[in-house]
């Protein structure tokens, strides 16, 4: 009997001691868990962001080429038509023209008989942004555009 005590005893002992070091597979497992939650929340916000900085883009490059065509008009005040080559950074570009990669497009709409004009930017998030000779930058289409 004293030697099933003495076992018993020494078995305690040893439990108690537990010389195990590191996590339980419920540890990790909770803390994958929370490093997914952490991600489900970010990526989404993250993508949020980048589309809105490329949109930003879009809209500084429909007012720079709003600036240039001002420019230009103001240059060829006998002009009677728009340069063929079209709005394109090789003909407006010395008027401050930009176009960044994040425009696929750019398209102008106007006759320099009546000198109102539009530009249409379109996205690489497929946002198309319009400004006029009198508006600012807009998702709006305005009218005569």
């Amino acid at each position: 009997m004293i030697r099933i005590m003495k076992a018993l005893n020494t078995r305690l002992d040893s439990l108690k001691k537990n010389d195990d070091k590191g996590f339980t597979l419920i540890e990790l497992l909770v803390v994958v868990i929370i490093i997914g939650i952490l991600a489900a929340i970010a990526i989404p916000i993250y993508l949020g962001v980048q589309n809105s900085s490329k949109d930003a883009a879009v809209q500084t490059d429909v007012t720079n080429a709003k600036i240039a065509v001002i420019a230009w008009e103001t240059d060829n005040p006998t002009a009677t038509a728009f340069p063929t080559t079209g709005l394109t950074t090789a003909t407006f570009g010395k008027y401050g023209m930009t176009q960044s990669t994040n425009t696929s497009n750019l398209t102008f709409s106007g006759t320099l008989a009546f000198p109102s004009f539009c530009i249409a930017g379109t996205g690489t998030t497929t946002t198309v942004f319009y400004v006029t000779d009198s508006g600012g930058a807009t998702k709006t289409k305005p009218t005569g555009c």
